[in-house]
């Protein structure tokens, strides 16, 4: 029978409530358990400051806009305005239950009651609007009623991110879902629970007729975390149907080589795969079913080994590609917030698991270099891409008008900032796995214990205990990768051990008094890490801070992005401190085109940047700078020769050139726009010619790993070329050019282009197109 431990609550000091553990009992045992946020108090640093933003933020917050959608599906009148961006699209009210678990984790981490009010008074509405309807449904997706009743009958169609054309419907219900559970869990509002089954109710009714071939069609879209989201629920309840269900939502062709160690995830949407591990991870808490437990081990080690940048993020246009092939995948658009969100949690599962070092440490690199990164101190808004390519900067999110799945993911992430600070096995052992001034309240062992620190700017910390009587317990304090140097760890200034093994726990036992104050200092050094595929490109870290060189405000159309000149010589001889700062660093005469200001990378916000290097010796850079040379006069003499030109994925170009299209997907990457055709898409646009020269079609073509086009380009209907782009490079911009027969262009002043589609392809993704007169 399941342990109910979830309702169980406890009071705490300041007036406000926080669960106990969730976790039933089972086979799965669990090494160490994390504090609920209500027993860890920040108390200075970067990532109180964050959650302060973010906090103030909150308030800002209408929960009418955001329970819009919600009414009118359940024939209620809306009170106010929906918000824009993704909740006025067809992915509208998963940022409800985003917020619904920011504003309880804000309530549980200060007991602060106005963030308690608005999750309790969306939760009323919900309630409302379930009472309106007679299946339990609580949806903010247009035409949302009619899918289901598809899916009902078994009608099933999916294209990856729809299913019958509804945009991924059960990625929203997980996050309202998993919204729902959290406000539960964290404000012990029992209505919460309660709209929460009423809703898994009407899943189990909805799909109970699917047969399991169904159930695999229905799951190649995108069905976000439902499986940890019911599990969870079975945890609260003991009601063995929302488990029965949370194991449906099991998508064979994804988990099942994961099941036998094979890493298949290349060319596969990274957040939509690492919701259904987490769910895994749930379920094996719940059951101790250890297959489940070995694709979670197995997918974590695949994508922190072989799939993430030196920040800790992953996936590149929200793809991985194939393992340790990263090299060529910098862009402006990797790193989706929501996957390091998603591989956060992910991680905490595993280090309960088995509380080894290995997981805090990535933990570290991602908190601090993308998560604290992905916010814009002056607001509070989020990124939804961390860009990596040289001279990048940071798109933000709209406080109202944009909302995508980062904006609600990014409301979470700076409302647990202390959420794995410290973990603990009952009362005998205490895991300080992060580095931070905080107040640790250990109930189960009579204990507090308080760490003073200023890092990440310097490596010393101290820790206090307090305790009413003494206490014999083992202090596992983490020793990082990144300290390659030894701990020393002393009590109330006496010698007590030494650490020589980074990324692994120095154990403090012994019987510790009121009062007793433990002191270390982590070295903090600079070194590199390079590409998993390129020994030569590489990145430059200070202790476990990526250091990124600021490139300024500004950046020129075309400017060279800087390289090294190192001569293969270690970091610590061509890079210095700057005096006076302790986190400001300069290149000694190494840097190409002009000497490099580095800085923590979670530090620039608005500025260009560049986290990656290609270095080289003064022979290499003398062969690679001609190379850029030549590349230079080629692009002069190109544009010398040539007519017209228009940028593709611009409005203003794409009107002054009358482009129409069908069935096309717009993008942006590195700085610049293309448009893809799709599967029986098309587009077509006129540029200006000469009806007396030679003339020659240039095509820019962004290379996309994961396409495999084939298509056909015309000129005024006639054949030009038939075009797969093989060979062609990937994430990356070029040209091809395609000579044009002089009868396309005789006695015409203008010509018009078509990209076609081949059936059932899509065409190369387009850039840029001009007409130039043939070289002599």
């Amino acid at each position: 029978m399941l342990s109910l431990l979830a309702a169980a609550m406890l009071s705490l000091e300041g007036g406000h409530t926080a669960t106990l553990s969730m976790r039933p009992n089972t086979s799965a045992k669990l090494k160490a358990e994390a504090f609920p946020l209500s027993d860890v108090k920040l108390e200075g640093g970067p990532f109180l400051e964050a959650n302060i933003i973010c906090a103030k933020y909150l308030l800002t917050v209408d929960p009418d806009r955001l329970l819009h959608n919600f009414r009118v599906n359940a024939g209620l009148q809306p009170k106010a305005p929906v918000y824009g961006g993704w909740e006025s699209s067809g992915l509208a009210g998963h940022s409800l239950g985003h917020y619904l678990s920011a504003c309880s984790q804000q309530y549980a981490a200060t007991g602060d009651t106005r963030y308690k009010d608005k999750a309790t008074y969306i939760v009323s509405q919900l309630a409302e609007c379930q009472a309106h309807r007679p299946d339990g449904y609580i949806g903010a997706m247009p035409k949302g009623d009619k899918i289901w009743d598809e899916v009902r009958a078994g009608h099933i169609t999916s294209h990856g991110f729809d299913l019958n054309g509804l945009w991924s419907p059960w990625y929203t219900n997980h996050k309202v879902l998993a919204g729902l559970l959290d406000t539960y869990r964290l404000t012990h509002d029992q209505q919460a629970l309660q709209v929460a089954e009423k809703f898994a109710d009407w899943a189990i009714d909805t799909t109970k007729g699917l047969t399991p071939a169904l159930w695999e069609k229905m799951l190649a879209c995108e069905y976000g975390g439902m499986n940890e989201a019911l599990a969870q629920l079975y945890a609260f309840t003991g009601k063995p149907q929302y488990l029965d269900l949370a194991k449906k939502f099991y998508d064979h062709r994804v988990l099942d080589p994961l099941a036998n160690d094979v890493d298949d995830l290349s060319g596969k949407h990274s957040n939509t795969q690492i919701p259904k591990i987490i769910g895994l991870a749930q379920i094996y808490e719940d059951t101790g079913d250890t297959r489940d437990e070995k694709i979670a081990r197995f997918f974590w080690t695949s994508v922190v080994d072989h799939h993430t940048y030196v920040i800790g993020g992953n996936s590149n246009h929200e793809y991985l590609g194939p393992p340790d092939k990263l090299n060529d995948m910098l862009s402006t658009n990797t790193c989706e917030s929501c996957n390091t969100y998603n591989m956060l949690k992910l991680t905490r599962h595993l280090f309960e698991w088995d509380p080894e070092a290995k997981y805090a440490d990535y933990y570290e690199r991602a908190h601090l270099n993308h998560i604290l990164a992905s916010q814009d101190p002056d607001d509070g808004m989020m990124t939804y891409f961390m860009p990596l390519a040289s001279g990048s900067k940071r798109q933000y999110s709209d406080p109202f008008d944009n909302w995508t799945c980062c904006h609600g993911s990014g409301m979470e992430n700076h409302t647990k900032h202390a959420d794995s600070v410290y973990f603990h096995e009952g009362a005998k052992t205490l895991f300080v796995n992060l580095f931070m001034p905080s107040e640790l309240n250990w109930k189960a062992a009579g204990v507090r214990v308080k760490q003073q620190t200023k890092f990440p700017d310097d490596g010393a910390v101290s820790l206090q205990i307090e305790t009413t009587k003494p206490k014999k317990f083992a202090l596992e304090v983490r020793h990082p990768g990144w300290a390659s140097g030894p701990v020393e760890f002393s009590i109330n200034g006496r010698p007590f051990r030494r650490s020589d093994a980074p990324s692994s726990y120095a154990t403090l036992d012994r019987t510790w008094h009121n009062g007793d104050r433990v002191d270390f200092k982590l070295p903090m050094t600079l070194h590199t890490e390079s590409m998993p595929d390129n020994p030569k490109r590489l990145a430059i870290l200070y202790g476990p801070l990526v250091l990124a060189a600021d490139l300024g405000l500004r950046r020129r159309p075309n400017e060279r992005n800087p390289v090294l000149v190192t001569g293969n010589t270690p970091v610590s001889e061509w890079l210095e401190r700057v005096p006076g700062n302790s986190l400001e660093f300069r290149t000694k005469g190494v840097a190409r085109p002009a000497d490099l200001t580095f800085r923590p990378f979670y530090t620039l916000h608005h500025d260009h940047y560049a986290v990656y290097f290609d270095e080289f010796t003064q022979d290499q850079w003398n062969q690679a700078e001609a190379a850029y040379r030549a590349e230079e006069a080629r692009q002069k003499d190109l544009e010398a020769r040539t007519l017209d030109f228009m940028r593709i994925g611009e409005m203003q170009p794409e009107r002054d050139h009358d482009l129409k299209s069908e069935k096309t997907d717009v993008r942006e990457s590195n700085g610049r726009g293309f448009r893809t055709p799709l599967s029986d898409g098309w587009m077509e646009f006129k540029l200006k010619t000469d009806p007396s020269a030679p003339m020659d079609l240039v095509l820019t073509y962004w290379g996309n790993e994961r396409l495999r086009p084939s298509f056909q380009i015309l000129v005024d209907g006639a054949p030009l070329a038939s075009e797969n782009l093989s060979g062609r490079p990937n994430n990356t911009f070029y040209d091809v050019t395609y000579p044009m027969q002089g009868s396309m262009t005789s006695g015409k002043q203008t010509v018009t282009i078509r990209i076609q589609s081949d059936p059932g392809k899509t065409s190369g993704s387009i850039a840029g197109a001009r007409l130039v007169r043939r070289k002599s």
